[in-house]
């Protein structure tokens, strides 16, 4: 996730380089041959123009709202994926016999290591150490790890209900939340399996191609040093906002536009481990001063 502030221009310009060369040098063409005077025999009329920018800008408005939408939703996913997580480890204190803190512990322990699993599996990268290491430990080396942890609370909870360590009350309360996290997996896992229907991005972009190449022959050739500035300038805004929507359309890539799953199993993390009086906390790491991103 960006971070206020501390928005890398360089590292921007790095992402459209490639477009924005081919926009520089089809500038730099169209101005000198302007200027030899091969084409001024071509003219189109600014009415157009300014109808295919209108058309451009409403299709970028539209693909821009709609890729916040998905990087909004999974950010809010993710918020309350933090507030259960809390919620389970509270109830399980509130519920549990102070004779049980072994199994708060084996709770605790494991729903970390959900938070990890989860945003690693998300983003389709290796599993951490810390993530590897438990399930090694535990034996656990099915398809979808985050959705084997969940199960094996369920089974904890049940042989605590059948040990009458808690009441069918509660348990239903606990198993409750632990629907809620299911459920939130599963809208992480729509929101990254839902591909944006590429047809669209065809289509856009070609627009903007389409516009970049119409654009210089409804200036004037009086002055070509403004035509060019024109012609680089506008195309540039128009791909510069194209490519920021293509980046949060998927908030789960592993990109500095990602929603910060790391940062937050870290928070939670730290919430968990004070709930069940742990002490030496470990604390977020923050990010370095030059960075301008979260993960």
């Amino acid at each position: 996730m960006l971070l206020n502030k501390r928005i890398s221009v360089w590292d921007f310009i790095k992402i459209i380089k490639f477009d924005l060369l081919y926009i520089i040098t089809f500038s730099l063409l169209i101005g000198w041959v302007s200027h030899e005077k091969y084409l001024e025999s071509i003219v189109i009329p600014l009415p157009i123009i300014s109808t295919m920018g209108t058309i451009v800008s409403l299709l970028l408005a539209f693909r821009t709202a709609q890729s916040y939408d998905r990087w909004w939703e999974a950010r809010i996913v993710w918020g309350g994926i933090v507030n259960d997580s809390r919620t389970l480890i509270r109830q399980l204190k509130q519920f549990l016999p102070d004779s049980a803190q072994q199994d708060i512990t084996l709770f605790a322990e494991r729903q970390i290591i959900w938070n990890y699993a989860l945003s690693e599996s998300l983003r389709r990268v290796p599993f951490s150490n810390k993530v590897q290491s438990y399930l090694d430990k535990n034996n656990m080396h099915d398809y979808n790890i985050p959705n084997t942890i969940l199960s094996a609370h369920s089974l904890q909870l049940k042989k605590l209900a059948e040990q009458h360590q808690i009441t069918e009350f509660r348990q239903v309360q606990i198993d409750e939340t632990l629907v809620r996290l299911c459920d939130s997996m599963g809208k992480c896992e729509r929101i990254k399996n839902t591909v944006f229907p590429s047809s669209y991005s065809v289509l856009l972009h070609f627009m903007i191609c389409v516009f970049i190449v119409m654009l210089p022959f409804c200036l004037s050739d009086n002055l070509m040093y403004a035509k060019i500035a024109l012609t680089i300038g506008i195309p540039v805004i128009f791909i510069a906002i194209e490519k920021t929507a293509i980046m949060m359309q998927d908030p789960f890539e592993n990109s500095p536009m990602d929603t910060p799953m790391t940062t937050l199993s870290q928070t939670i993390e730290m919430n968990i481990l004070q709930q069940i009086g742990q002490q030496n906390v470990p604390k977020p790491t923050p990010p370095a001063p030059e960075e301008y991103y979260i993960m």
